[in-house]
C-alpha cells in the first residue's frame, strides 16, 4: 500500500526521490558544488561565491515576475495554507512578515487571520526582530497588527516592549513550543534546501530553536517554507555548508510538497488527492 501511495504521489510531482526519507543525510552528500568536506577552507569559499552568484541570479528571476502573477501567487499561497489542516490545527507558530521590496511572498492575508479572535484565529504568533548584524534574531509574541512598526530599513517589526511597556515574550524564553515556522528564502529545492538572503539569520535561530527543543524534550516544529513557482529550483543546485538548516516542506501555489520524514508522517492519502494533515 505505501508504494502504491508512494508511487501514485511521485506522479503528482509533490514527492521527490528516496532522499525525502533520510533528509539530514543531504548535508553529506556529494553534489556538484563540492561540499562534501564543508571543513576545509577553500571549499567554504567555493560554496559562499556559488551562492553569491545563485542570489544574483534568483533575484533577477523575482524582478522579472510580473507583479499580477506575483499577486496570484502569492493568494494561492496563503489560501493553500489558511485551509491546510496542519495550519488549521497549530496553535503557536512563528512567521516572517513579508517586505514587497524583498520579493517575499506575501503573508499579511495569513497574518491577519492568525490575529483574529477565535474561532478563526485564535492562535499565538511570533514574528522577527533582528537585534544586530551578527545574524542575531528573536521572535517576539505579538496580538495585533498594529503591534509592527518600521526599522530603519523600512521592514516592519514588533518593538521590545508592548503598549503597556511590558517586554514581549521571546519564544526562546516561552514555557510551550511552537507548531510551525513559516519561512521565507530566495530559493529552494525539493530535497529542502534553502537559499537564504546570506545574513544567516534564520539558519542561526533555527539551529538555537531545534536545540531548545530537544533540551525540553518537545517536539520539533515543522520548518515550512513559502515559495513562488519560481524559486524553486532543481535539486543539488543549491550548495549547503554544515550550518544550513533544511525546511521539512514548502508551499507553492501548486501545493504542499512534505519533504522530511516529519512532514512525510503527516501526508495522508484521501480521494486520490494529498492532504497533509
Amino acid at each position: 500500500m505505501m508504494t502504491q501511495w508512494y508511487t501514485r504521489a511521485a506522479a503528482k510531482g509533490v514527492v521527490i526521490s528516496g532522499q525525502l526519507w533520510q533528509p539530514n543525510r543531504l548535508l553529506r552528500m556529494s553534489t556538484n558544488c563540492n561540499n562534501d568536506n564543508t571543513n576545509n577552507h577553500d571549499d567554504l569559499d567555493s560554496i559562499f561565491k556559488q551562492k553569491r552568484i545563485l542570489r544574483t541570479q534568483v533575484r533577477k528571476t523575482l524582478k522579472a515576475i510580473d507583479p499580477s502573477l506575483r499577486s496570484q501567487q502569492d493568494n494561492a499561497i496563503q489560501d493553500i495554507i489558511l485551509g491546510a489542516p496542519w495550519f488549521k490545527s497549530s496553535l503557536r507558530l512563528c512567521a516572517y512578515i513579508s517586505c514587497s521590496a524583498l520579493r517575499e511572498v506575501d503573508t499579511f492575508k495569513l497574518l491577519s487571520q492568525i490575529l483574529q479572535p477565535p474561532p478563526s484565529g485564535g492562535k499565538k504568533l511570533y514574528v522577527p526582530r533582528v537585534e544586530d548584524k551578527n545574524s542575531n534574531m528573536r521572535m517576539l509574541n505579538v496580538s495585533r497588527i498594529d503591534d509592527l512598526v518600521a526599522n530603519s530599513m523600512n521592514i516592519l517589526e514588533p518593538d521590545p516592549v508592548d503598549a503597556d511597556g511590558n517586554a514581549r515574550e521571546d519564544v526562546l524564553q516561552a514555557n510551550e513550543p511552537v507548531d510551525i515556522l513559516l519561512l521565507p528564502g530566495l530559493a529552494f529545492d525539493k530535497s529542502g534546501r534553502r537559499l537564504g538572503r546570506g545574513g544567516g539569520y534564520y539558519d542561526t535561530f533555527l539551529k538555537n530553536y531545534q536545540d531548545l527543543a530537544e533540551t525540553q524534550n518537545w517536539k520539533q516544529p515543522l520548518l515550512v517554507a513559502l515559495s513562488y513557482s519560481q524559486q524553486i529550483l532543481d535539486d543539488g543546485v543549491i550548495p549547503v555548508t554544515s550550518t544550513d538548516v533544511l525546511v521539512d516542506a514548502l508551499v507553492s501555489p501548486e501545493g504542499v510538497i512534505p519533504i522530511s520524514s516529519a512532514a512525510f508522517n503527516s501526508v495522508r492519502f484521501q480521494n486520490g488527492y494529498l492532504s497533509w494533515t
